[in-house]
C-alpha cells in the first residue's frame, strides 16, 4: 500500500488517491470522447460540447461526494459531523478524507444534466454515454482506495485464510504514513473490497458498452447501470469493515445499501415503465480512426 507516491520539494506529498481519481477522470473522459466519435452525426463539435459537460461533471461528483459524507457525519452525530457544524469552514478540507460514491454520483448526474442541456445535447442519451465511461474511471479510482488504506473489509474468518488475493489482502504492519487502514487493522488479513469495487466498475462499464448498442431507447443503459450497482455494491457492502462510513439499524446496514435499496427500487419502478417503449434503438457505430 503506497499512500503517498512521492513528494514534491518544498515536501508536498502527491496521494496516490489523488492520482488515480485523476487517472480515471482521464480515462473516462477519453472513453466518453470515443463513444461520441462513434455515434454522433456531429462528432467534432459533439466532443467539444461533451468535453465542456465532463468538467462540469467533476465538480459535480466532488460537491456531491463530500456534501453527501458532511450530511452522513451530523446524521450520526459523530465528532467529526459536530466539528463541521462549530467550524463549517472545515468542511472545504476535502484533502483530509471524507467523500460519498453515491454523493458522487448524484452531484455528477445532476451537474451533467444541466451542462448537457446548455450544450443542447439530449439528456437521457449523454446519461447512457456518460455513465458507461465513467464507471471505467471509477474502477482506476477504486484502485486508489486499495492504495491508500480506504473502503477496506473485514477481517476474514479463520476457515477462509487460505483464499489468496485479489480476494483478501494482509494489511502491512507497519502501515505505512498516513495510510487509512487503520493501526487495528494492521497486520491483518482483510477482505479485498477495494479491488472487488474496482472489478465491479470494470464489469458495469463492460456492460454499458454492450448495452449500448442494443439499446431500445435512450436512458435504458444508464437505469441498467443504476440498478446494477445498487445491487453489486449492497453486497459487497456485507464485507465492508470500515463502520466509520455509517451504519444503521444497530449495524444491519450502511448508508450506501440505504441508498442503494432506494435507488434501485427507483430504478426498477422506470425500467418497468418504459419497457414499452422505443425509439433510437440501435447506434449505427461509425468507422474512427484508433
Amino acid at each position: 500500500m503506497h499512500p503517498v507516491l512521492f513528494h514534491l520539494p518544498g515536501g508536498f506529498a502527491v496521494r496516490s488517491f489523488g492520482v488515480m481519481v485523476a487517472l480515471g477522470f482521464l480515462l473516462s473522459t477519453w472513453i466518453l470522447s470515443r463513444l461520441v466519435a462513434r455515434t454522433s452525426d456531429r462528432p467534432q463539435e459533439d466532443i467539444a460540447s461533451y468535453g465542456a459537460v465532463s468538467v462540469w461533471v467533476l465538480v459535480g461528483i466532488v460537491l456531491g461526494a463530500r456534501l453527501a459524507y458532511v450530511i452522513v457525519e451530523i446524521a450520526k452525530g459523530s465528532e467529526t459531523g459536530q466539528q463541521y457544524l462549530d467550524q463549517p469552514f472545515t468542511i472545504l478540507a476535502i484533502w483530509e478524507g471524507g467523500l460519498v460514491m453515491y454523493g458522487g454520483l448524484f452531484g455528477g448526474i445532476a451537474a451533467g444534466v444541466w451542462r448537457v442541456r446548455r450544450e443542447g445535447l439530449p439528456a437521457a442519451h449523454s446519461l447512457d454515454l456518460g455513465l458507461t465511461a465513467a464507471f471505467f474511471g471509477y474502477a482506476v479510482g477504486r484502485v486508489g482506495c486499495l492504495l491508500v488504506g480506504d473502503d477496506y473489509g473485514k477481517t476474514v474468518p479463520e476457515r477462509f485464510r487460505d483464499l489468496p488475493f485479489p480476494i483478501t489482502l494482509r494489511v502491512p504492519d507497519p502501515l505505512p504514513q498516513h495510510s487509512l487502514f487503520g493501526a487495528e487493522n494492521a497486520g491483518q488479513l482483510l477482505w479485498a473490497t477495494q479491488v472487488w469495487m474496482a472489478a465491479n466498475g470494470l464489469l458495469l462499464g463492460l456492460a454499458g458498452l454492450a448495452l449500448l448498442f442494443r439499446r431500445r431507447y435512450p436512458g435504458q443503459v444508464a437505469l441498467v447501470l443504476i440498478l446494477g450497482y445498487s445491487i453489486t455494491r449492497s453486497l459487497i457492502e456485507i464485507f465492508r469493515g470500515d463502520e466509520v462510513r455509517g451504519v444503521w439499524l444497530g449495524g444491519a446496514v450502511s448508508t450506501s445499501q440505504l441508498i442503494s435499496i432506494a435507488t434501485g427500487i427507483v430504478a426498477v419502478v422506470l425500467l418497468v415503465g418504459l419497457r414499452r417503449r422505443t425509439g433510437d434503438p440501435v447506434f449505427r457505430a461509425r468507422e474512427v480512426a484508433p
